[in-house]
């Protein structure tokens, strides 16, 4: 067995959080829907045996400290307080037990709340705007004390509902309950414990920003009444479970604000509404000397959320600069999270800029990912591709709030591209009854991870892909400078496939489906772009003929759709140095559900910020040589200059058999989706044959 690169060690060398020893300087960050309490179920609280499962997998795999998603304190559903149910603490003693065998440690995180943040869903946010209806959900749901912030203001997410002042003495409520649920997780062996959060914009943030933050008694005004509130809680905390019990804080360094709901780009210059450098200087300190042991950082609130919840689009390692700063003003160890390269944090932990490196979604998508580090196994990690799409897909666009499924609001932090996490009763890998013959037509990744699945059961799979490339039109999609992730995911889908008794038929076009020497058959062979009935549309270039640069583009380009793809193209052309323009008929960019607004508001402030131009509800009416003709919602037509056109409005099947008997037809081929739709529809077929 390989040996592990020596420009990681630094990475596996103990440290200290107060008197408790970390093994290694790898930190697993809180994920929503991660809790040991439970995330949102109707059931209320209790000690979630999947999530239990998750951290034990991950701790068995060489994890230094875990730190679960976030518990509120007060129950989301019937108002319970957590520390009202002993039962779950005695549960949550027994893991703990199994926990500390393999050597890790765990941190339990406790939230004040969200506040403004609370991302109100399209399905609950009528109810709570009706007077009647909000008193009739209450004891079931208390929408107003999910949405109480430090003063009146617009939710984050339906900015036609005003958020309640929160009351003091719901302020002090919530203070007891993390004393008292601090202590129960101290008692039940928990290593120490996480205040959620002068972070991210959540509700301990909100007190602390002014320009969230307007109240007059002694929660508001100066700065150490915005702070007061934070530094209650920890003291309390210390109080109840002694000084030496460790508490960590999640701390956003920076708010990267320039208003209301708008975010600031990497490396603008811009006015700071939010937190700025030289407050969180002096914030970082005085925390620290309220009493907290830890600092787990990173940037951003709710209005920059692509700080926090980095997408493709950010740079990696893009909170280290302003997370190492921040150490030279604290005494504290200091843990830095957002897109961490393992690479650039071991440097930067052997430099002594950070403490430790705060990594999250690459948990989800592969538990054996620092196994595999140790073992010089790097191009066996699967790589997390940013997308969101499994783990936090809270979405929204122009008047609409949080358009998530509830199925997904009850379920997050699963993973797109790993349906087992947090799914495993689910989906799991499982000896077939009978080794059959499969046939898997089309080589993309639905192709490709459905052949996977069945080589592992026990079948004998045969994979036909008609070109003679592995990836199919994710190839396109990973051919952008910024998809660098992505480009890796096709290379560890080919390495994969190497690894299991699979026949790849390159260049072998089929046809016939009954023609196959097959058992089953497996049709995975996409979509085809959608075609509009507008003249000269025969001119323009399909988006995949543009990503992968088959079709030259001019200087002037004019997108037609503003998708997730057509976006993308557009930022893919002005990283290029061309002039993009977007047009789209939504009243916004990227309408689709499912798309997390941490993906979509970086595209949209992007834009903003850079002027380029969208036009929203306009359609395109004529390509001309040199122009094209659009009109508005008033019907008034105006043309634009356009070197070249080029068209992103969509896909339809394009199945090569239909569903039938022994015919299983899977992902682009059925539906068109995204590669969550794509990867867990073919584990939906594939644990049946």
């Amino acid at each position: 067995m390989k040996t592990m690169d020596q420009k990681y060690e630094a990475l596996f060398t103990p440290w200290k959080i107060g008197n408790v020893e970390i093994k290694n300087r790898i930190v697993m960050c809180p994920m929503g829907g991660t809790s040991l309490f439970g995330w949102f179920e109707l059931g209320g609280c209790h000690f979630d045996k999947e999530a239990a499962k998750l951290f034990l997998e991950r701790a068995n795999n060489n994890v230094g400290l875990i730190i679960p998603g976030i518990a509120p304190l007060r129950d989301t559903f019937w108002g319970k307080w957590l520390w009202q149910n002993p039962k779950m603490f005695e549960d949550l003693k027994v893991f703990m037990d199994e926990i500390h065998k393999t050597g890790a440690k765990l941190f339990v995180q406790l939230t004040a709340g969200m506040g403004r943040s609370w991302a109100i869903t399209e399905l609950v946010a009528p109810l709570h705007k009706n007077k009647v209806t909000r008193a009739l959900l209450k004891p079931i749901l208390d929408t107003s004390h999910e949405l109480a912030s430090p003063s009146p203001q617009p939710s984050r997410w339906a900015h036609d509902i005003e958020c309640p002042e929160m009351t003091k003495e719901q302020i002090h409520e919530i203070i007891e309950a993390f004393a008292k649920t601090a202590k129960l997780c101290r008692d039940a062996g928990v290593d120490g414990v996480e205040v959620h959060a002068v972070h991210e914009g959540y509700l301990l943030d909100q007190f602390s920003i002014e320009f969230f933050n307007k109240r007059t008694d002694e929660y508001g005004g100066s700065f150490e009444n915005r702070y007061r509130f934070a530094a209650e809680v920890v003291k309390a905390i210390k109080e109840a479970c002694g000084e030496d019990y460790p508490v960590s804080l999640r701390y956003s360094v920076e708010s990267k604000m320039k208003g209301f709901c708008e975010g600031a780009m990497p490396g603008e210059t811009y006015t700071e509404v939010g937190r700025a450098m030289a407050e969180s200087e002096r914030a970082a300190k005085y925390l620290q000397d309220a009493g907290y042991d830890m600092l787990n950082a990173d940037n951003g609130t709710y209005d920059s959320w692509y700080w926090a919840h980095p997408p493709v689009y950010m740079p990696e390692n893009c909170n280290l600069d302003d997370v190492s700063h921040i150490k030279q003003f604290v005494d504290i160890p200091v843990v830095c999270a957002g897109r961490m390269d393992a690479e650039v944090g071991a440097k930067a932990v052997a430099e002594g800029k950070i403490d430790a490196v705060g990594v999250a979604r690459q948990f989800l998508v592969d538990p054996e990912w620092i196994t595999k580090l140790i073992e010089d196994r790097l191009e066996d990690i699967k790589p997390c591709i940013c997308c969101h799409s499994g783990c936090f897909n809270f979405s929204s666009s122009k008047g609409h709030a949080n358009t998530q499924d509830l199925t997904d609001t009850m379920g997050l932090s699963r993973c797109a591209l790993n349906p087992e996490t947090m799914q495993s009763k689910k989906y799991y890998i499982q000896p077939a009854k009978q080794s059959k013959k499969i046939a898997v037509i089309g080589g993309g990744i639905g192709g490709m991870e459905a052949a996977i699945v069945c080589a592992k059961r026990g079948h004998k799979v045969t994979l036909y892909e008609k070109t003679d490339k592995l990836g199919g039109v994710f190839i396109a999609a990973a051919a952008p400078a910024f998809k660098e992730k992505d480009k890796a995911l096709i290379t560890w889908y080919i390495r994969e496939l190497s690894k299991h008794p699979i026949e790849v038929k390159m260049n072998t076009e089929i046809t016939d489906v009954k023609a196959l020497d097959a058992n089953e058959v497996i049709v995975a062979t996409g979509a085809v772009a959608k075609r509009i009935p507008v003249k000269g549309a025969d001119t323009a270039i399909e988006a995949v003929d543009y990503l992968l640069g088959n079709k030259p583009v001019g200087e002037k380009v004019v997108v037609i759709g503003g998708g997730l793809t057509g976006c993308e193209i557009a930022y893919d052309l002005y990283l290029k140095g061309k002039k993009p323009t977007i047009v789209e008929m939504q009243d916004d960019l990227i309408t689709t559900k499912g798309i997390c607004l941490a993906n979509t508001s970086y595209l949209r402030d992007f834009f903003k910020t850079n002027k380029v131009p969208v036009y929203l509800e306009t359609s395109l009416s004529e390509i001309e040589k040199g122009s094209v003709t659009l009109k508005d919602k008033e019907g008034k037509s105006f043309t634009v200059d356009a070197d070249s056109v080029v068209l992103s409005v969509g896909y339809n099947p394009a199945p090569v058999a239909p569903k039938g008997r022994r015919i299983h037809v899977i992902g682009d081929a059925a539906k068109v989706g995204n590669l969550r739709s794509v990867i867990w529809g073919a584990w939906d077929v594939c644990m049946k044959l």
